[in-house]
């Protein structure tokens, strides 16, 4: 694993410095060019933190990954240029369905002169790090929060149309243990969205596309196109739009299909209301 290869992969080409200007263009770098995806998930493939695999699969096979990859491969690269990084669980939705939700989540909070939050895990996020203090914190037309829990707790506060659209997390405990547990779980659970659906998304400055089973999104401020993904575009769109290439992608759509026609049956795309992940 080289760091000079990871960096070619996410197109950095600036100085590799302790400075807040190399984490936010490396972090943005990394949010604009690799994907989220669960594909593997859809596969049936064991996901796992095995850092060497994950590498191989997002730097030499030029794929995504779910939040529990990408910042174990981004994490990785930040040590070998010597930020001092920690990795902590966090529980999207937490507000919603209590502490059962910690660890579906994970985030990384990096030091310097202050701590700064860094998160390339949720499909539509930050496209830049956010420091580590109460408040609202602009990039572009985004606008993201955090705020200090009375139980300890901090609330994250995704932009206004993004989905998912909150978690918590404690600083202060890692909880390793938990992004094992629901690692294993979310691509095992016949109930588990990831196990259920087709997710892909990749960020853009001011938009954000994404394709759930055979619903292809292009999401802005101004409101969300859509279209419906027939079986002939499925493999282009995965590898044009997304950079997701696998000679095992075509055995998906059956299964996809299928989960569509038993969601919204036959409709036209025009009739399907649709503003999930």
């Amino acid at each position: 694993m080289k760091l000079a290869d990871y960096l070619a992969r996410i197109g950095f080409a600036g100085d590799t410095s302790l400075t807040i200007d190399c984490l936010t263009e490396m972090h943005r770098c990394h949010a604009l060019s690799v994907p989220y995806e669960n594909v593997d998930v859809q596969l049936s493939r064991v996901l796992d933190f095995d850092l060497e695999r994950i590498f191989h699969k997002i730097v030499t096979l030029k794929r995504g990954g779910w939040c529990f990859e990408l910042h174990l491969l981004f994490s990785w690269a930040l040590r070998e240029i010597g930020f001092d990084v920690s990795t902590v669980a966090a529980g999207i939705h937490r507000a919603e369905d209590g502490d059962k939700m910690l660890g579906n989540h994970s985030i990384l909070l990096v030091d310097l002169d202050e701590t700064y939050l860094v998160d390339l895990g949720l499909g539509d996020g930050p496209r830049e790090p956010i420091p580590f203090r109460e408040g609202t914190f602009t990039q572009g037309h985004f606008e993201f929060t955090l705020e200090k829990l009375p139980d300890g707790y901090w609330r994250f506060r995704n932009h206004a149309w993004a989905i998912p659209d909150n978690y918590d997390f404690d600083p202060n405990q890692p909880d390793f243990d938990k992004l094992i547990k629901q690692c294993h779980e979310l691509q095992t659970d016949p109930e588990s969205g990831f196990v259920q659906n087709l997710v892909c998304q990749i960020m853009q400055p001011e938009q954000i596309i994404c394709l759930t089973g055979r619903i292809l999104r292009t999401k802005t401020q101004c409101g969300t196109k859509k279209s419906l993904v027939s079986q002939s575009e499925f493999e282009n769109i995965l590898a044009d739009v997304f950079g997701i290439r696998d000679q095992d992608i075509a055995s998906l759509w059956p299964d996809i299909d299928a989960r569509h026609k038993a969601v919204f049956g036959d409709k036209k795309i025009t009739e399907i209301k649709f503003d999930g992940f």
